[in-house]
């Protein structure tokens, strides 16, 4: 298992006019504890986007169990519990201190710069390798 986090203040424009975060914000926010969690772990986005490969999602789930408000400081947790072969799935967790907010899944898989299912390029394997112990 790998797990990063990701510190974000909730921004005005992110909020509906009683200064609750619109649902919507959760997705950027787990796009960023997706690419930390990888720019941790030596992994950049950009450079896998360079290198022809694209992470496209596949699948997405939200579960809001408490509202988050504007200027809060949140903490975005990004976990990956397997390693990826030809998908990653991702898990979330946003707090405010150490309260639960909401959680979250995303799926996601490797397709090349026209569309098709690839593999992981070959360094992204072998870091994930050594991370899992495989």
């Amino acid at each position: 298992m790998i797990q990063s986090r990701a510190r974000i203040d909730v921004r005005y424009a992110e909020t509906d006019m009683m200064g609750v975060v619109y649902h919507g914000s959760y997705l950027p926010w787990f796009e960023i504890g997706r690419t930390t969690l990888l720019k941790e772990h030596g992994l950049s986005y950009r450079q896998l986007e360079a290198d022809g490969f694209r992470l496209p999602v596949l699948e997405v789930s939200a579960k809001y169990l408490r509202p988050a408000l504007y200027d809060d400081t949140l903490t975005i947790v990004t976990t990956m519990r397997e390693r990826p072969l030809l998908r990653i799935r991702l898990e979330y967790e946003v707090l405010r201190g150490d309260e639960l907010l909401a959680t979250g899944t995303t799926a996601h898989a490797f397709i090349d710069r026209e569309g098709r299912p690839v593999r992981p390029p070959a360094a992204f394997a072998r870091t994930m390798s050594v991370l899992f112990g495989a």
